[in-house]
């Protein structure tokens, strides 16, 4: 089961960098929900592939260097640094936790957690 998780949160990492929304998407359970520590909100997948979207077209150059990735009983757990070059030709950074629970497969819940004053840098034009 570890490393059905792991293999899981690694094809979705790679998606998103990739920009294949489709495949995160199909990653997630249709009732998939994504909280942010920084409004305290919930979306829901759709939303969040929106979000997604935002980010392939104004962050190319996306990656993720995974500081650590565990598999937890129901999901994963990872730290992670999260690079791009935003719209005003910056390199910036967002240094970022995600938890996740999966079931059957796919991602019912992610909680992620970052600096808001980073992920502010990454809008910039």
């Amino acid at each position: 089961m570890a490393d059905d998780h792991l293999e899981l949160a690694e094809r979705f990492f790679a998606a998103i960098e990739t920009g294949d929304l489709a495949a995160v998407g199909d990653l997630y359970a249709p009732s998939a929900e994504i909280w942010h520590n920084h409004d305290g909100l919930v979306q829901d997948r759709e939303s969040n592939l929106q979000t997604l979207a935002w980010m392939v077209a104004n962050l190319p150059d996306r990656r993720y260097d995974v500081i650590r990735r565990s598999a937890t009983t129901d999901g994963f757990v990872q730290q992670h640094v999260l690079s791009a070059t935003n719209r005003a030709g910056q390199n910036v950074e967002l240094p970022a936790c995600i938890i996740c629970t999966i079931a059957d497969g796919r991602i019912v819940r992610l909680d992620e957690y970052f600096d808001s004053r980073h992920a502010e840098r990454f809008a910039e034009t």
